[in-house]
């Protein structure tokens, strides 16, 4: 393997033959040679809500408006997530760039639900994984473009804007994207 893409995102492009990453950005957690584990960042699911989770859990809801749940992707829906800016600390998490952090503490759930967790972040439910050289493949075949991550996109952009977004920083239309790539 040449290096980790963690901390970047994979963006789906028109030509990404799994139908259920159509229009995905993927922020990658983790990347080595045993495989890669992302998270989607702008597939909200409004059949789950924050404040739902936090009730069944036993936990108080907060004031104020709640973010979204996220799906993150196909693996182990069951499993929730915490992607945030690093001015929080949880004790057990995966450091994944300079600012940002995943935990899947709960102590950082019940934190939120006090009001005294992380100011940014995104609750997600399950993952995207790859087996070792997977992703390789399929970035190979032009399913998806790995573009550097920003954290504005993550936790600032509306939802429906992150994946043009993701690539446009990098003056790439992706709408258009299959009609300028090629194969030498």
């Amino acid at each position: 393997m040449t290096h980790s893409l963690a901390g970047t995102f994979l963006v789906s492009t028109p030509q990404m033959p799994d139908p259920r990453f159509e229009e995905h950005v993927i922020y990658i957690c983790a990347h080595n040679e045993e495989g890669a584990m992302g998270v989607a960042i702008n597939q909200p699911n409004p059949a789950f809500s924050l404040a739902e989770i936090l009730r069944s859990a036993n936990l108080p809801v907060p004031e104020g408006s709640l973010p979204p749940v996220y799906i993150g992707g196909p693996v182990e829906l069951e499993s929730a997530f915490i992607l945030y800016l690093r001015d929080y600390a949880a004790q057990y998490r995966l450091d994944i760039s300079k600012t940002v952090s995943l935990t899947r503490e709960t102590k950082v759930l019940e934190d939120i639900a006090m009001g005294r967790g992380p100011q940014q972040y995104l609750f997600i439910l399950g993952y995207t994984g790859w087996g070792p050289g997977q992703l390789e493949h399929e970035l190979m075949a032009n399913g998806w473009l790995s573009v550097p991550a920003n954290d504005d996109i993550i936790f600032h952009q509306p939802d429906e804007f992150k994946w043009k977004a993701a690539a446009m920083q990098y003056g790439i239309d992706i709408a258009t994207y299959e009609d300028v790539i090629g194969n030498a």
